[in-house]
């Protein structure tokens, strides 16, 4: 996304400065093909990016060392995380998995399981069980190792995690043995003491809050010291697919919407008593 939004940046700055500069006249510029370019300004698109062309692109648009420095810096690092290629997870969540770790915040609604970075590890088994029914052992445990790693993320005193549970995620049991959802329970009661996380339930009685109809992430982050730095998506996980928003008209409704449910939802001192009480009634 930053070498993307760089890219467009560089673009607006030559057509402010000689008037019109199409993707074909910079694909033509770079020496590269019309396709390259719009490769190169989508960062969704999953095609390796190289040095050279990240070059050509920003020297058509008369890039200054300094912006020539920091592409390049970017293109060199884009496949350092752990996730890149990791026999664990789909290639649709590596942009989420690099997003939470440049983050500062991640705001997740969830209304139908316990989102992954709040997860057991015996609940992450049963949940991958019950959705790919005839996955193979030793995939279940690449899954659920993978998801273990990414929850260290939330070592990080700078990323805050705020998290709005539908009542009915609570009730809904990842697999007939309810020991599984007890001690999911007992983790997500644990999680409320840490400073950088936030949990929050919405009661049935709530009613309906603003929503998409189904599970979200917002996440990214706000540096008021170099505005240029700043950034937010949305995240959409769909079966076997990942969509991602990051239009700021986007980013803002479904911060809004999130905003809402969470002034619906019990304070988290009454979401504790709520985690309590399910737990209670679990293991009666």
């Amino acid at each position: 996304m930053l070498i993307a939004r760089g890219l467009r940046q560089l673009q607006e700055r030559k057509q402010l400065r000689e008037g019109k500069f199409t993707q074909t006249q910079w694909a033509k510029a770079a020496d590269v093909s019309p396709g390259t370019v719009n490769r190169y300004v989508d960062w969704q698109d999953k095609a390796k990016l190289t040095v050279p062309t990240i070059r050509s692109l920003a020297l058509a648009c008369d890039a200054t060392e300094d912006e020539l420095a920091a592409l390049e810096r970017l293109v060199r690092t884009q496949e350092d995380g752990w996730w890149v290629n990791h026999p664990g997870l789909p290639a649709w969540m590596d942009p989420l998995i690099s997003f939470e770790e440049y983050a500062t915040y991640e705001y997740v609604f969830a209304n139908s399981l316990i989102p992954g970075l709040l997860q057991t590890r015996r609940y992450a088994a049963a949940l991958h069980q019950a959705q790919e029914p005839r996955a193979e052992e030793d995939q279940v445990e690449r899954a659920v190792e993978a998801r273990m790693q990414r929850q260290s993320v939330l070592d990080r005193d700078d990323l805050h995690l705020w998290v709005v549970l539908d009542e009915a995620v609570l009730h809904r049991f990842p697999s007939e043995d309810a020991g599984v959802m007890a001690e999911q329970l007992d983790h997500l009661a644990s999680l409320q003491q840490r400073r950088n996380v936030d949990i929050q339930v919405l009661p049935f009685g709530a009613g309906h809050a603003a929503g998409s109809g189904g599970h979200y992430v917002v996440l990214g982050r706000e540096d008021t010291r170099d505005p240029s730095d700043s950034l937010g998506v949305v995240y959409l996980e769909l079966h076997r697919r990942g969509i991602y928003l990051d239009d700021p008209g986007d980013v803002q409704a479904y911060r809004r919407m999130f905003d809402y449910a969470r002034y619906r939802a019990a304070d988290p001192r009454t979401s504790a008593k709520l985690l309590t009480k399910t737990r209670t009634e679990i293991t009666r």
